[in-house]
């Protein structure tokens, strides 16, 4: 049994690119706390307690410093025209539960998780909490087993390599809406207005016409088709042409 966690281990090691030094640490940062008391019981005859089976949480509030002082870096160093506030909304947007159950999905993180038997029934090795919160241990783990330069390199290509090809246009498109009012702010305005000044075609492939106004005057407006994403998307023309 051991030797069948071992060679699984090994495999997400490869998946991960960083092989532990300390494979405690990894092992640690795949234990849910409700495999805790099951391995505990299994382990009833080990004297030392220190090398009982501990849970994953305590990792999880290390990585998700490790996460925001990296995603910040990572940022910086990519958009070095961004202001503050569109730095802040695309770190939150790159390290929020979402993104990084995908980081976790790319990985296959559920496959080595260990679960207590309730939460293995009821689908943990699925949700969305439980590999967000792994994912973020085990980047914890990376850090303390190898450092800060590597829990880096594993950043850059488990999660942020993928976060702007996946999501490149929201990223990359950061926060126009908000950098506009700033910048009509700045000048002393009143903050821009946006709506549908017009659609047409189908239902199922609408064609939307966004205008964004400041007073009674229209900047600018931009045609867009399809659902309600489109007119973000159309929303987001409007702002590039400011």
């Amino acid at each position: 049994m051991q030797e069948t966690i071992r060679i699984a281990d090994a495999a997400f090691e490869e998946r991960l690119g960083y092989k532990f030094s300390t494979r405690e640490l990894l092992e640690r940062a795949l234990t849910h706390s409700s495999a805790v008391p099951e391995l505990r019981a299994a382990d009833a005859e080990e004297a030392v307690s220190a090398l009982l089976p501990k849970d994953n949480e305590r990792l999880e509030f290390l990585g998700d410093a490790v996460l925001e002082l990296l995603t910040s870096e990572y940022l910086l160093a990519t958009f070095p025209e961004w202001t503050e506030g569109q730095l802040s909304k695309s770190r939150a947007r790159i390290v929020n539960a979402g993104s990084l159950e995908m980081a976790a999905r790319r990985l296959r993180l559920g496959e080595h998780l260990r679960l207590g038997r309730g939460e293995e029934k009821t689908g943990g090795r699925d949700k969305q909490t439980l590999l967000a919160d792994a994912f973020e241990a085990v980047v914890a783990a990376v850090y303390l087993d190898g450092g800060l330069g590597a829990a880096r390199e594993v950043l850059q290509r488990a999660l942020f390599a993928q976060a702007l090809e996946e999501r490149g246009e929201r990223i990359s498109e950061s926060d126009r809406k908000s950098a506009l009012q700033e910048l009509l702010q700045g000048q002393g305005r009143a903050p821009a207005e946006y709506r549908v000044a017009g659609e047409s075609g189908p239902d199922h492939q609408k064609v939307f016409q966004i205008e964004v106004k400041k007073r009674s005057n229209a900047l600018h407006g931009a045609l867009w088709d399809n659902s309600n994403a489109q007119k973000r998307k159309a929303e987001t023309e409007c702002r590039k042409r400011q």
